[in-house]
């Protein structure tokens, strides 16, 4: 069987946040889950960014349970991108980076990469890069 993956944002509603509900789709319906991105609070909605890795039957089975539960379910848009015309190679953007998505492989040359299937399009980057280089597209 093929092995996919897909990256969503899921709203939980605050009724369900106590449930076992990561469990349920790691145990039940053998799916890999990868937390990008997360806010869970007492007394108000869930959010949660994930990547689901799995046999895309499994895959689709875990988001009808989902579904079932109330959670709201939506494909992840949002991308980061970077305009190599406007970046200076600063740094400023390597440091704020939770996922080391932007990272600079050899310190002579001091050159920032940016690897984009690691970014969890926190923003952290754009809100703090000098020069705009960094840009949310939806």
């Amino acid at each position: 069987m093929a092995e996919t993956s897909k990256r969503l944002v899921l709203h939980f509603p605050k009724t369900i946040i106590d449930q076992p509900i990561v469990y349920r789709l790691i145990k039940d319906f053998d799916l890999i889950f990868n937390i990008l991105k997360a806010k869970v609070t007492p007394d108000e909605e869930g959010l949660l960014v994930i990547e689901l890795t799995g046999d895309e039957k499994n895959i689709n089975k875990g988001l009808e349970y989902l579904k079932g539960l109330g959670v709201k379910v939506e494909p992840f848009s949002k991308e980061v991108t970077r305009d190599d015309k406007k970046c200076t190679n600063c740094t400023v953007c390597v440091a704020v980076c939770p996922t080391n998505a932007l990272h600079i492989p050899d310190r002579k040359t001091m050159r920032v990469e940016y690897d984009n299937s690691k970014c969890i399009a926190c923003e952290a980057c754009v809100e703090v890069c000098p020069y705009k280089a960094m840009k949310v597209r939806y």
